[in-house]
């Protein structure tokens, strides 16, 4: 014989144990301002005690707002966009709104289109964009959107509606500290063409070299994994005309410093090496990594706070980029001469 099933505490079981009409607790629900100090009180410790939760498809009937979220994302594993997601989803159920992702299988304009409309169509009240891809965001900008939004955008394109780190002044950070140890040459291993991190970061190793004018290296384009650092680190050896690598992340930095360490070369006492991200394991790596630390868990929360803002009429945003922080560890050393 099954078990009796608990009914969940509905809005009129809080009414009668309040002492008040059921519209008094949709009114406390929604802030309304014309209720009573000790009403409003006693009504919420009600609801705490006996742990009801409003129904956000039934509170989308009466007030014409889903107060959900819509996230638009490419497919991708990379270590940033996951991070800011999470907190995304963290920072909008503690503003009492719900999120919902789709994921784009291609960014084309196609891919775009789809899943936006997909998103529209649970009536959603912001959105936030996260594609790492310049093609994609070209593709965005064409459509005719009608509710706010928020874009996770490096290149700055879109100020008045986007909100980033600052991946020039982190590559630039990284570049300088390789120069203020006495590194003139620096060869840069970017990330893949397109992606606007690996735009971003390779513009500020350029900007940091022709400061200290430096002989320029052509960035080499990687595509984010270990696997093609250690293949670029094996091929650079050929030639040895550096003394410095700066990484476009973490993951290639790994490779590269697994191809020097084969090769009999010290890191950092023959050549020097800084990733990008600060990848939980870059502490661990062998040696611990010298790195520019991204704050993605606080991009995804002020993502948020913007979009939120918007949607409830505030107009004092801020939308200042966030500037990362260079962690220095023990793969980075003065030039040996």
């Amino acid at each position: 014989m099954e078990p009796p099933k608990v009914r969940a505490p509905n809005i009129r079981d809080v009414a009668r144990l309040a002492g008040v009409s059921y519209q008094t607790v949709s009114r406390v629900l929604n802030n309304a301002e014309s209720i009573k100090p000790s009403t409003r009180q006693r009504v919420l410790e009600v609801i705490e005690q006996i742990g009801y939760r409003p129904n956000q498809a039934a509170r989308a009937l009466v007030t014409s707002k889903s107060r959900t979220i819509g996230v638009l994302t490419s497919q991708t594993a990379h270590y940033g966009p996951t991070t800011s997601l999470h907190a995304i989803e963290d920072a909008a159920r503690e503003a009492g709104y719900l999120i919902t992702t789709t994921s784009l299988s291609t960014s084309d304009q196609g891919a775009v289109t789809e899943g936006l409309e997909h998103l529209m169509a649970q009536a959603i009240e912001g959105l936030v964009v996260i594609a790492p891809q310049v093609r994609v965001f070209d593709a965005f900008r064409q459509l005719a959107l009608t509710i706010p939004l928020v874009t996770l955008d490096s290149t700055g394109q879109d100020a008045p509606r986007s909100l980033s780190v600052d991946q020039i002044a982190g590559a630039r950070m990284a570049t300088t500290h390789l120069i203020g140890l006495g590194h003139e040459e620096i060869v840069h291993v970017a990330g893949p063409r397109d992606w606007i991190e690996a735009e971003a970061r390779m513009r500020g190793f350029l900007d940091a070299i022709s400061a200290a004018d430096l002989r320029t290296h052509r960035p080499i384009l990687g595509d984010w994994t270990a696997d093609f650092g250690y293949h670029v680190g094996t091929e650079l050896l050929d030639f040895r005309d550096f003394t410095a690598v700066f990484a476009g992340n973490d993951q290639m930095a790994l490779g590269l410093l697994h191809a020097f360490r084969n090769a009999g070369l010290d890191v950092p006492g023959d050549i020097s090496v800084v990733g990008f991200d600060d990848i939980p394991e870059a502490r661990h790596f062998f040696p611990p990594l010298t790195t520019v630390r991204q704050d993605f868990a606080e991009l995804g929360r002020r993502s948020i706070a913007l979009l939120v803002g918007e949607i409830e009429g505030e107009t004092d945003l801020d939308h200042a980029q966030i500037l990362p922080e260079l962690i220095v560890r023990e793969s980075t050393a003065r030039a040996r001469g």
